[in-house]
This record gives C-alpha cells, sequence and structure tokens, in this order.
C-alpha cells in the first residue's frame, strides 16, 4: 500500500485531529469537511457530524450508518505548584502504557509533557504497574506558567503519527477513525439513485463514555434501521481465534441478543452474494457500542454492529489492515445496493 494512497491520506487527516471524548470540535470540523462531499452536513448542538447523503425519497426506507469520532485520552484535574499536573481518565485509557509516555496536552496552546515514572531499579515493587492516580505529568514549566496555559478541565493524549508497517497501518485513535473512513469510502461508491435506501450518517461523539451522542443523533434520524460501525479485538500472537477475530478476515456482521437478528442475516446473506470477506461476531449481550443505545432508540432502530478487527486498541499504537477497511466499505456498499432488509 503507498502512502501516498488518497484513502490512507484521509485515514492520516482523521488520525491527526484530536478528540477526546467531551472536546471533539477539531475532528468534528474534520469530519463534516470531508462529508461535505457527500451531502447536506451539519454540526449539531452536542457536536455530532450529521450528513444526509443525495435526495431522501418517501418510498424509501432510511438506513443510518454511524461510527463514532471522540478518542480516549485524559483531563487534568489537579496542577501543582511545581508545574506538575494530575489527570484522569477519558475513556478506557491503558495504563500500562502511560509511565515515561509522552503527552501532547491540549492547552491554551499545544503544549508536551512527559509522565513521570521511577526508574526500574529504583522500584520498590518489582514488577508492578503504576496506577494513573499515582502519576504526575511534568510540563518542564513553572507552577505559575503551567496554571496560566493550562486549566482544569484540558485534554491530554499521547500523540503517535498515522505510519504504514508492512501491510498494516498503526497509529492513535484508529478506534474509531478507520470506521469513519470505511463509511466515507462506502458511500463514495453508492450511487444514491439506485440505493435500496435513503442513507443518513451520524458520527457520533462521546462514545468512549456512554454513547451520549449516540443517543441523541440517532433520535433525530428518522432512521428505519442502523449499521453501527466500530473496532473489535483483533487476534495477535498467543490468542485463540475463538475468542478473538482475524486480521485481514474482514467485516465482522455483529450477532447478539441485544441486535436485529433479521438484519445480521441480511448483511451475511449480502456478503455471501457479493463474494465479499466477512466474519461474525457473537455477543452475549450488549455490545459495547453505539448500537446500544440506537437500537433503543424512540421505539426502537433495528441495528447490527459491523466491525473492523484492529490489535492493541485503546493504545497509541492501534494496528488495522487497510483490506479490512476496503472490505467493510464494500460490505455496506453492497447491502445499499441489495436492499435486503
Amino acid at each position: 500500500m503507498a502512502e501516498n494512497n488518497k484513502w490512507f491520506d484521509i485515514l492520516r487527516d482523521l488520525c491527526r485531529a484530536d478528540g477526546v471524548s467531551g472536546n471533539e470540535s477539531n475532528i468534528a470540523h474534520t469530519v463534516a469537511r470531508f462529508a461535505e462531499k457527500y451531502g447536506r452536513s451539519e454540526i449539531d448542538i452536542n457536536g455530532n457530524v450529521l450528513c444526509s447523503v443525495g435526495e431522501q425519497r418517501s418510498d424509501r426506507k432510511t438506513l443510518l450508518l454511524n461510527a463514532h469520532i471522540d478518542e480516549i485520552g485524559m483531563i487534568v484535574n489537579y496542577i501543582t505548584d511545581d508545574g506538575f499536573l494530575r489527570v484522569s481518565k477519558c475513556g478506557g485509557i491503558d495504563e500500562r502504557v502511560l509511565p515515561a509516555a509522552q503527552v501532547t496536552i491540549l492547552g491554551k496552546e499545544k503544549l508536551y509533557g512527559v509522565v513521570t515514572s521511577v526508574p526500574p531499579h529504583l522500584q520498590s515493587e518489582k514488577g508492578r504497574t503504576a496506577k494513573l492516580d499515582e502519576l504526575y505529568i511534568d510540563t518542564g514549566l513553572s507552577g505559575e506558567r503551567c496554571k496560566e496555559l493550562i486549566s482544569l478541565g484540558d485534554r491530554v493524549l499521547i500523540e503517535n503519527d498515522t505510519v504504514v508497517m508492512n501491510d498494516l497501518v498503526t497509529s492513535k485513535a484508529l478506534d474509531d477513525r478507520a470506521c469513519v473512513l470505511a463509511i466515507l469510502k462506502a458511500v463514495e461508491n453508492i450511487d444514491t439513485d439506485k440505493s435500496a435506501y435513503n442513507i443518513k450518517l451520524l458520527f457520533s461523539v462521546n462514545e468512549e463514555v456512554g454513547s451520549r451522542g449516540a443517543v441523541t443523533g440517532s433520535f433525530d434520524s428518522d432512521a428505519d434501521l442502523a449499521i453501527i460501525l466500530d473496532v473489535t479485538f483483533g487476534r495477535v500472537h498467543g490468542e485463540s481465534s475463538e475468542e478473538y477475530c482475524t486480521i485481514g478476515g474482514g467485516a465482522a456482521i455483529g450477532v447478539s441478543p441485544v441486535l436485529s437478528h433479521k438484519l445480521s442475516e441480511a448483511l451475511m446473506e449480502t456478503a455471501v452474494l457479493e463474494d465479499l470477506t466477512y466474519q461474525l461476531e457473537v455477543m452475549e449481550g450488549r455490545t459495547g457500542t453505539d448500537a446500544d443505545a440506537v437500537s433503543i432508540s424512540k421505539s426502537g432502530i433495528p441495528s447490527c454492529t459491523l466491525s473492523i478487527p484492529i490489535k492493541y486498541m485503546h493504545t497509541p499504537v492501534e494496528a488495522v489492515k487497510m483490506s479490512d477497511i476496503d472490505d467493510t466499505a464494500a460490505l455496506v456498499s453492497a447491502f445499499c445496493k441489495r436492499g435486503l432488509y
């Protein structure tokens, strides 16, 4: 995969835009700029990006395509008099990667810091990972200057650029920017005049802290059915194929008591008819995605998850195969063409 590939460039732009939960303005405007190519786009009062693709006809059902735009990070909750920060989680950040990490502080200007850590030869408890409430961020600033530039509530994240790693792409925020890309790519390949559905897009905020954006965004969508795109755990070395999806195995169609079985089957049938690679993700109940909120919006919206397997979720080095993004986009566009639901 060439690094100057159009879709790689878009993915890199999406991942570079900061959007820690509750502070998604930057990524929202980035997504809205890309979505505007496909229809009227707006950012609602909660920060969700909404887009109506093509003509919305009364003789067609409306399909909602959803992916969330927020990313995990941290929030400043205390500033010491000597220029150190204490932080709390915004979403399920993996604490194991924090000691000695370089971070970006989104204060009055973009600042950099490092997470303090005790050198291994000075640790009193060997092998124990420090908890977040035991760590500080060293800003390199005096306490006075630190308090001028940084406020309580400012967001903090671990930056990492989007790069090609053989046949993988690694970056921060692939959860869920990989799925934003899949939706944009799917819509690019849909002839909206021939689509079986009206298509609306919801790029939602606050998924990592409780799917708040999906609750309100789906309520306003008037959708008859919804496909929620998110990432799932891809199998890495030493893990069982029984428990994890396969990297390079294509889109993972969700099957769960809280999802529409009819819609799951329609997606599977579409994949078979189109000869598209796919796999199943069977869940025992709640999905942990925006589908849990969308499926009970208003009087209920039949919903199914479509997941892209990634490695190293909720770390700054998440990794995905572009072929899995491509297969997911192809399945979405084929579903819109065939209209089997």
